[in-house]
């Protein structure tokens, strides 16, 4: 049987997070499965500027701290370099077995910047908390949110964001918007951020978190310095409101239950030629 490689890609820059420990645990679950074999590798890309190889069938790239806006620093070339080898790979006819990729927040907004599909910019303030994810007209035929209702919620954590669409360009490469964020009426003038992106039949991104998962959300949550944090700048009924999210099994449990394993899945049935059920 042919091995599977996924490489995950690591940009959180050596800052504590539950992100990586999510990706890595639904990664495994992924290759532990009846009818898959192979591995997992982890690479450091921001602080040990470490870029996988064409090698790896399926890579997972995580959200990260900071600001997406490229600075020069070492490994965002590399990084850039990969996203267009995987892009140039896939359009060869002589390749019928894609490379596949997931782009999660920080990665998505860099993808966006490179692709020329929109305006990132910081956010007024930070969004932190559980949101619903309204779907555009092609993000209700969108494979990865078939079992997800309408709309379905996630983690959202970032202080920057992806809005004023290049319609042009997403046309021209042939993408598609598949969810923004709920409307805002009580900012006047502020335009709604794109949420979730399929760049292509194997490359799909979400700004929001769709890794997280309830156990870990909660135990952050539930942390002495970020209970008050999240209590000083949002208030008390907010945290209470994310913490019931948080037990309520058909919100983020379900959207991290659904979208990377079927990401995962659809993946390894095209590289596979068999449908897993």
């Amino acid at each position: 049987m042919r091995k599977i490689k996924v490489a995950i890609l690591d940009m959180y820059n050596g800052h504590p997070n539950e992100g990586m420990r999510c990706i890595k645990m639904l990664a495994g679950q992924f290759l532990a499965q009846e009818g898959i074999e192979g591995q997992y590798d982890v690479f450091d890309v921001r602080q040990e500027c470490q870029v996988p190889d064409m090698s790896y069938d399926i890579f997972i790239s995580s959200g990260g701290p900071g600001n997406p806006l490229p600075a020069g620093e070492a490994w965002e070339k590399p990084f850039f370099l990969l996203l267009d080898q995987i892009w140039q790979y896939n359009r060869q006819p002589h390749h019928p077995q894609k490379k596949h990729l997931f782009l999660i927040c920080h990665s998505f907004q860099m993808a966006c910047i490179h692709w020329k599909l929109g305006l990132v910019c910081k956010r007024r303030s930070t969004s932190f908390g559980i949101f619903p994810m309204m779907r555009t007209h092609a993000g209700l035929h969108e494979l990865f949110f078939e079992q997800l209702p309408d709309p379905f919620y996630a983690v959202d954590s970032r202080d920057f964001q992806v809005i004023e669409p290049n319609h042009h360009q997403l046309e021209r490469i042939g993408a598609k918007i598949l969810c923004i964020e709920k409307e805002r009426p009580h900012v006047a003038h502020l335009e709604r951020a794109v949420m979730a992106i399929r760049f292509s039949r194997e490359i799909f991104g979400t700004q929001f978190h769709p890794e997280a998962d309830d156990e870990g959300m909660l135990r952050y949550f539930q942390k002495e310095e970020k209970r008050e944090a999240i209590i000083k700048n949002h208030g008390e009924e907010k945290y209470l409101d994310m913490v019931a999210h948080l037990q309520d099994p058909d919100k983020i449990a379900l959207t991290e239950a659904v979208m990377i394993p079927t990401f995962l899945n659809h993946a390894a049935e095209q590289l596979l030629g068999v449908e897993l059920v």
